[in-house]
Protein backbone atom coordinates (compact mmCIF):
# COMPACT_ATOMS: atom_id res chain seq x y z
CA UNK A 1 0.00 0.00 0.00
CA UNK A 2 1.54 3.14 -1.11
CA UNK A 3 2.09 5.39 2.06
CA UNK A 4 0.31 8.98 1.52
CA UNK A 5 2.04 12.08 2.90
CA UNK A 6 0.33 15.89 3.29
CA UNK A 7 2.75 18.75 3.49
CA UNK A 8 1.46 22.31 4.25
CA UNK A 9 4.78 24.78 3.10
CA UNK A 10 5.36 22.84 0.06
CA UNK A 11 6.82 25.46 -1.79
CA UNK A 12 9.38 26.70 0.54
CA UNK A 13 12.70 25.27 0.93
CA UNK A 14 11.82 22.49 3.34
CA UNK A 15 8.44 21.56 1.79
CA UNK A 16 10.21 21.06 -1.34
CA UNK A 17 13.19 18.68 -0.23
CA UNK A 18 10.55 17.02 1.62
CA UNK A 19 8.47 16.09 -1.43
CA UNK A 20 12.19 15.27 -2.80
CA UNK A 21 12.76 12.87 -0.10
CA UNK A 22 8.94 11.35 0.51
CA UNK A 23 8.43 10.65 -3.30
CA UNK A 24 11.96 9.06 -3.00
CA UNK A 25 10.78 6.65 -0.78
CA UNK A 26 7.79 5.22 -2.71
CA UNK A 27 5.72 8.15 -1.16
CA UNK A 28 2.30 9.90 -2.16
CA UNK A 29 2.92 13.48 -1.76
CA UNK A 30 -0.15 16.23 -1.56
CA UNK A 31 0.60 19.63 -0.77
CA UNK A 32 -1.20 22.69 0.23
CA UNK A 33 -0.68 25.64 -1.61
CA UNK A 34 -1.87 29.44 -1.64
CA UNK A 35 -4.07 31.10 -4.11
CA UNK A 36 -2.25 33.72 -5.37
CA UNK A 37 -2.34 36.15 -8.67
CA UNK A 38 0.82 34.10 -9.67
CA UNK A 39 1.73 30.08 -8.89
CA UNK A 40 5.50 30.34 -6.27
CA UNK A 41 6.38 27.03 -7.34
CA UNK A 42 9.48 26.94 -8.96
CA UNK A 43 11.15 24.88 -6.23
CA UNK A 44 8.16 22.07 -7.23
CA UNK A 45 8.40 22.52 -10.73
CA UNK A 46 10.72 19.47 -11.49
CA UNK A 47 7.60 17.50 -9.54
CA UNK A 48 4.93 18.78 -11.45
CA UNK A 49 4.43 16.36 -13.83
CA UNK A 50 1.48 15.95 -16.93
CA UNK A 51 -1.67 16.07 -14.00
CA UNK A 52 -3.52 13.80 -16.17
CA UNK A 53 -0.96 11.08 -15.90
CA UNK A 54 -2.66 8.60 -13.65
CA UNK A 55 0.19 7.00 -11.79
CA UNK A 56 1.62 10.70 -10.61
CA UNK A 57 2.92 10.59 -7.06
CA UNK A 58 2.37 14.41 -6.78
CA UNK A 59 -1.00 16.15 -5.71
CA UNK A 60 -1.48 20.52 -5.29
CA UNK A 61 -4.37 21.45 -3.21
CA UNK A 62 -5.67 25.35 -2.71
CA UNK A 63 -6.01 26.28 0.98
CA UNK A 64 -4.75 28.11 3.48
CA UNK A 65 -3.60 27.96 7.25
CA UNK A 66 -6.55 30.47 8.35
CA UNK A 67 -9.18 28.09 6.80
CA UNK A 68 -10.27 25.24 9.18
CA UNK A 69 -13.01 23.77 7.19
CA UNK A 70 -10.92 23.85 3.98
CA UNK A 71 -7.88 21.96 6.11
CA UNK A 72 -10.30 19.39 7.79
CA UNK A 73 -11.83 18.86 3.93
CA UNK A 74 -8.89 17.97 2.57
CA UNK A 75 -7.45 15.62 5.46
CA UNK A 76 -11.40 13.68 4.60
CA UNK A 77 -10.24 13.78 1.01
CA UNK A 78 -6.71 12.23 0.81
CA UNK A 79 -6.63 10.40 4.17
CA UNK A 80 -3.11 10.77 4.59
CA UNK A 81 -1.07 8.49 6.94
CA UNK A 82 1.42 11.61 7.48
CA UNK A 83 0.94 15.03 7.86
CA UNK A 84 4.42 17.24 8.32
CA UNK A 85 3.49 20.90 8.72
CA UNK A 86 6.18 23.16 7.62
CA UNK A 87 3.78 26.19 6.24
CA UNK A 88 4.36 29.61 8.23
CA UNK A 89 5.74 33.04 8.63
CA UNK A 90 8.98 31.80 9.41
CA UNK A 91 11.17 35.19 9.14
CA UNK A 92 12.51 36.56 12.86
CA UNK A 93 12.20 40.30 11.58
CA UNK A 94 9.11 40.20 9.65
CA UNK A 95 6.75 38.63 12.77
CA UNK A 96 7.73 42.28 14.01
CA UNK A 97 6.12 43.85 10.62
CA UNK A 98 3.33 41.57 10.85
CA UNK A 99 2.55 40.31 14.45
CA UNK A 100 -1.29 39.47 14.22
CA UNK A 101 -0.68 37.75 10.53
CA UNK A 102 2.19 35.78 12.58
CA UNK A 103 0.21 34.61 15.15
CA UNK A 104 -2.75 33.50 12.72
CA UNK A 105 -0.94 31.74 10.68
CA UNK A 106 1.78 30.16 12.75
CA UNK A 107 -0.15 29.64 16.67
CA UNK A 108 -3.33 29.42 15.35
CA UNK A 109 -2.92 27.88 11.80
CA UNK A 110 -1.48 24.68 13.79
CA UNK A 111 -4.78 24.43 15.57
CA UNK A 112 -6.49 24.35 13.39
CA UNK A 113 -4.64 21.85 11.41
CA UNK A 114 -4.81 19.68 14.90
CA UNK A 115 -8.18 19.86 15.05
CA UNK A 116 -8.96 18.98 11.71
CA UNK A 117 -6.76 15.71 12.32
CA UNK A 118 -8.70 15.36 15.72
CA UNK A 119 -12.02 15.82 14.01
CA UNK A 120 -11.53 13.36 11.14
CA UNK A 121 -10.71 10.96 13.21
CA UNK A 122 -7.54 9.92 11.07
CA UNK A 123 -4.56 7.81 12.96
CA UNK A 124 -2.08 10.08 10.57
CA UNK A 125 1.08 10.97 12.60
CA UNK A 126 2.23 14.63 12.81
CA UNK A 127 5.40 16.36 12.43
CA UNK A 128 5.27 20.22 13.41
CA UNK A 129 8.46 22.39 12.47
CA UNK A 130 8.64 25.03 15.92
CA UNK A 131 12.09 27.19 14.95
CA UNK A 132 14.56 27.70 18.27
CA UNK A 133 13.20 31.76 17.94
CA UNK A 134 11.64 30.54 21.45
CA UNK A 135 14.38 30.26 23.44
CA UNK A 136 14.72 34.17 22.69
CA UNK A 137 16.36 35.31 26.47
CA UNK A 138 16.82 31.44 27.87
CA UNK A 139 20.98 31.04 28.23
CA UNK A 140 22.32 27.77 26.53
CA UNK A 141 22.44 25.01 26.16
CA UNK A 142 19.74 24.66 23.75
CA UNK A 143 18.82 21.37 23.92
CA UNK A 144 15.01 19.78 24.49
CA UNK A 145 14.68 20.44 28.30
CA UNK A 146 15.80 24.22 28.06
CA UNK A 147 13.33 26.59 29.16
CA UNK A 148 11.31 29.03 25.82
CA UNK A 149 11.60 32.63 26.80
CA UNK A 150 10.62 34.03 23.70
CA UNK A 151 11.35 37.67 22.53
CA UNK A 152 9.56 38.07 19.17
CA UNK A 153 6.20 37.45 17.54
CA UNK A 154 7.46 34.45 15.96
CA UNK A 155 9.16 33.09 18.45
CA UNK A 156 5.66 33.30 20.97
CA UNK A 157 3.71 32.02 18.17
CA UNK A 158 5.87 28.74 17.54
CA UNK A 159 5.60 28.21 21.56
CA UNK A 160 2.38 28.20 21.12
CA UNK A 161 1.99 26.13 18.40
CA UNK A 162 4.74 23.63 20.41
CA UNK A 163 2.58 23.41 23.44
CA UNK A 164 -0.50 22.92 21.76
CA UNK A 165 1.20 19.96 19.37
CA UNK A 166 1.90 18.69 22.72
CA UNK A 167 -1.34 19.02 24.37
CA UNK A 168 -2.98 17.45 21.54
CA UNK A 169 -0.53 14.66 21.47
CA UNK A 170 -1.24 14.04 25.32
CA UNK A 171 -4.78 14.55 25.66
CA UNK A 172 -6.13 12.87 22.56
CA UNK A 173 -3.63 10.52 21.91
CA UNK A 174 -2.42 11.56 18.36
CA UNK A 175 1.15 10.47 16.96
CA UNK A 176 2.55 14.49 17.36
CA UNK A 177 6.07 15.35 16.94
CA UNK A 178 7.79 18.71 17.48
CA UNK A 179 11.04 19.88 15.89
CA UNK A 180 13.14 22.73 17.18
CA UNK A 181 14.85 23.68 14.44
CA UNK A 182 17.84 25.72 14.04
CA UNK A 183 19.07 27.71 10.83
CA UNK A 184 19.25 25.77 8.06
CA UNK A 185 20.02 26.74 4.28
CA UNK A 186 20.42 25.69 0.53
CA UNK A 187 19.68 26.90 -2.77
CA UNK A 188 16.54 27.07 -2.30
CA UNK A 189 16.57 29.10 0.74
CA UNK A 190 14.42 32.52 0.54
CA UNK A 191 16.19 35.46 -1.01
CA UNK A 192 16.28 37.63 1.95
CA UNK A 193 18.16 35.44 4.72
CA UNK A 194 21.02 37.08 5.26
CA UNK A 195 23.00 33.53 3.66
CA UNK A 196 20.97 33.49 0.65
CA UNK A 197 21.37 37.04 0.21
CA UNK A 198 25.00 36.89 0.33
CA UNK A 199 25.66 34.02 -2.17
CA UNK A 200 23.42 35.50 -4.60
CA UNK A 201 24.98 38.70 -3.88
CA UNK A 202 28.10 37.44 -4.93
CA UNK A 203 26.99 35.56 -8.09
CA UNK A 204 25.55 39.25 -9.32
CA UNK A 205 28.61 40.84 -8.79
CA UNK A 206 30.59 38.29 -10.73
CA UNK A 207 28.12 38.74 -13.60
CA UNK A 208 28.17 42.48 -13.48
CA UNK A 209 24.75 43.29 -12.36
CA UNK A 210 25.23 44.36 -8.97
CA UNK A 211 27.62 46.50 -7.03
CA UNK A 212 26.98 45.87 -3.43
CA UNK A 213 25.82 43.95 -0.71
CA UNK A 214 23.91 45.74 1.87
CA UNK A 215 23.51 43.69 5.22
CA UNK A 216 23.13 44.76 9.19
CA UNK A 217 24.81 43.76 11.80
CA UNK A 218 27.62 40.77 10.81
CA UNK A 219 27.58 40.06 14.82
CA UNK A 220 24.63 36.98 15.32
CA UNK A 221 26.28 33.92 15.48
CA UNK A 222 23.92 31.27 14.01
CA UNK A 223 24.04 27.19 14.01
CA UNK A 224 23.99 26.69 10.06
CA UNK A 225 23.10 23.29 8.06
CA UNK A 226 22.19 22.16 4.90
CA UNK A 227 18.54 21.65 4.49
CA UNK A 228 17.87 18.43 2.62
CA UNK A 229 19.67 16.47 5.65
CA UNK A 230 17.12 18.52 8.07
CA UNK A 231 13.59 16.86 6.31
CA UNK A 232 15.33 14.07 6.72
CA UNK A 233 15.21 13.93 9.87
CA UNK A 234 11.29 15.19 9.86
CA UNK A 235 10.91 11.80 8.13
CA UNK A 236 12.81 9.68 11.09
CA UNK A 237 10.79 11.25 13.42
CA UNK A 238 7.45 10.04 12.03
CA UNK A 239 8.83 6.23 12.21
CA UNK A 240 9.74 5.92 15.41
CA UNK A 241 7.78 3.85 17.88
CA UNK A 242 6.55 6.78 20.18
CA UNK A 243 6.16 10.48 19.52
CA UNK A 244 8.65 12.85 20.95
CA UNK A 245 10.27 15.91 20.45
CA UNK A 246 13.47 16.66 19.00
CA UNK A 247 16.08 19.69 19.06
CA UNK A 248 17.92 19.67 15.10
CA UNK A 249 21.09 21.55 14.59
CA UNK A 250 24.51 21.23 13.23
CA UNK A 251 26.11 22.00 16.74
CA UNK A 252 28.08 24.64 15.36
CA UNK A 253 28.03 28.41 15.58
CA UNK A 254 29.52 30.97 13.06
CA UNK A 255 28.63 34.71 12.80
CA UNK A 256 26.74 36.46 9.93
CA UNK A 257 30.51 38.14 9.27
CA UNK A 258 31.97 34.74 8.96
CA UNK A 259 29.81 33.86 6.59
CA UNK A 260 30.36 36.67 4.31
CA UNK A 261 34.54 36.25 4.48
CA UNK A 262 34.24 32.63 3.82
CA UNK A 263 31.93 33.17 0.55
CA UNK A 264 33.71 36.17 -0.47
CA UNK A 265 37.41 34.38 -0.18
CA UNK A 266 35.73 31.48 -2.18
CA UNK A 267 35.69 33.32 -4.89
CA UNK A 268 38.60 35.77 -4.81
CA UNK A 269 36.68 38.62 -3.87
CA UNK A 270 37.18 41.02 -0.97
CA UNK A 271 34.39 41.41 0.55
CA UNK A 272 35.00 44.72 2.50
CA UNK A 273 35.21 45.94 -1.01
CA UNK A 274 31.41 45.03 -1.71
CA UNK A 275 29.68 44.81 1.93
CA UNK A 276 27.99 48.30 2.31
CA UNK A 277 25.60 48.48 5.92
CA UNK A 278 22.26 48.42 5.86
CA UNK A 279 20.70 51.46 7.51
CA UNK A 280 17.49 50.19 8.32
CA UNK A 281 16.15 49.09 11.52
CA UNK A 282 17.23 45.31 12.56
CA UNK A 283 16.61 42.75 15.05
CA UNK A 284 19.79 42.88 17.99
CA UNK A 285 21.87 40.09 17.61
CA UNK A 286 20.84 38.20 20.80
CA UNK A 287 22.33 35.35 22.13
CA UNK A 288 24.68 32.68 20.38
CA UNK A 289 21.97 30.25 19.24
CA UNK A 290 23.52 26.74 18.97
CA UNK A 291 21.82 23.87 18.80
CA UNK A 292 22.58 20.54 21.10
CA UNK A 293 21.24 18.02 19.16
CA UNK A 294 22.56 15.34 21.45
CA UNK A 295 19.23 13.54 21.77
CA UNK A 296 18.71 13.54 17.81
CA UNK A 297 22.01 11.92 16.90
CA UNK A 298 21.25 9.57 19.83
CA UNK A 299 17.94 8.27 19.83
CA UNK A 300 17.19 8.89 15.68
CA UNK A 301 20.48 7.65 14.21
CA UNK A 302 20.58 11.64 13.00
CA UNK A 303 24.00 13.68 12.22
CA UNK A 304 24.14 16.07 9.90
CA UNK A 305 27.52 15.63 7.14
CA UNK A 306 27.94 18.87 5.66
CA UNK A 307 29.50 21.36 7.46
CA UNK A 308 29.85 24.90 7.55
CA UNK A 309 32.16 25.82 4.70
CA UNK A 310 30.67 23.21 2.31
CA UNK A 311 27.59 24.75 2.63
CA UNK A 312 29.17 28.06 1.48
CA UNK A 313 30.70 25.90 -1.76
CA UNK A 314 27.03 24.83 -2.70
CA UNK A 315 25.34 27.75 -2.22
CA UNK A 316 27.54 29.85 -4.06
CA UNK A 317 28.00 27.49 -6.43
CA UNK A 318 24.14 27.13 -7.54
CA UNK A 319 23.81 31.07 -7.61
CA UNK A 320 26.36 31.83 -9.89
CA UNK A 321 25.47 28.19 -12.47
CA UNK A 322 21.55 30.16 -11.96
CA UNK A 323 23.16 33.28 -13.64
CA UNK A 324 24.96 30.82 -16.59
CA UNK A 325 28.59 31.69 -14.92
CA UNK A 326 31.43 29.10 -14.21
CA UNK A 327 31.63 28.07 -10.85
CA UNK A 328 34.56 27.17 -8.73
CA UNK A 329 32.51 23.38 -8.49
CA UNK A 330 33.61 22.26 -5.26
CA UNK A 331 29.80 22.71 -4.15
CA UNK A 332 29.06 20.00 -6.32
CA UNK A 333 32.08 17.77 -5.47
CA UNK A 334 30.75 17.93 -1.58
CA UNK A 335 27.00 16.90 -2.90
CA UNK A 336 28.59 14.19 -4.99
CA UNK A 337 30.74 13.34 -1.76
CA UNK A 338 27.72 12.15 0.59
CA UNK A 339 25.38 11.15 -2.37
CA UNK A 340 22.78 14.15 -2.03
CA UNK A 341 21.06 15.96 -4.26
CA UNK A 342 23.56 16.99 -7.34
CA UNK A 343 20.83 18.74 -9.49
CA UNK A 344 19.75 21.12 -7.56
CA UNK A 345 18.88 25.05 -8.60
CA UNK A 346 19.18 28.14 -6.94
CA UNK A 347 15.34 29.32 -6.21
CA UNK A 348 14.36 32.75 -7.11
CA UNK A 349 11.47 35.31 -7.55
CA UNK A 350 9.53 33.85 -10.79
CA UNK A 351 10.22 36.66 -13.71
CA UNK A 352 7.05 37.06 -15.61
CA UNK A 353 3.67 35.70 -15.45
CA UNK A 354 2.95 31.70 -14.94
CA UNK A 355 0.06 29.96 -16.10
CA UNK A 356 -1.71 27.81 -13.44
CA UNK A 357 -0.78 24.43 -13.73
CA UNK A 358 -3.97 22.02 -14.34
CA UNK A 359 -2.83 19.85 -11.90
CA UNK A 360 -4.64 21.42 -9.08
CA UNK A 361 -6.88 19.72 -7.08
CA UNK A 362 -9.69 21.57 -6.34
CA UNK A 363 -12.27 20.45 -4.08
CA UNK A 364 -15.20 22.18 -2.53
Amino acid sequence: MVKKAFVTGITGQDGSYLADLLISKGYQVHGLIRKESSLNTLRIEHLMVNPFEPERNFFLYYGDLSDGARLTNLLYEISPDEIYHLGGQTSGKEGFDLPEYTGNIDALGTIRLLEALRRTGLKARFFHASSFEMYGASPPPYNENAPFRPRSPLGAAKTYAYFMTVTYREHYNIFACNSIMFDHESPRRFETAPTRKTTRAIARILAGTQKNLYLGTLEPVRDWGYAPEYVKAMWLMLQQEKPDDYVLGSGAGHSVGEFVKEAFSYVGLDWERYLKKDPRPHASAGAAYVADASKANRELDWQPRVNYQELVRIMVDADMEALGLKSPGEGKAILEKYKLNTIDRASGNPVGGMEEWPGLRKYS
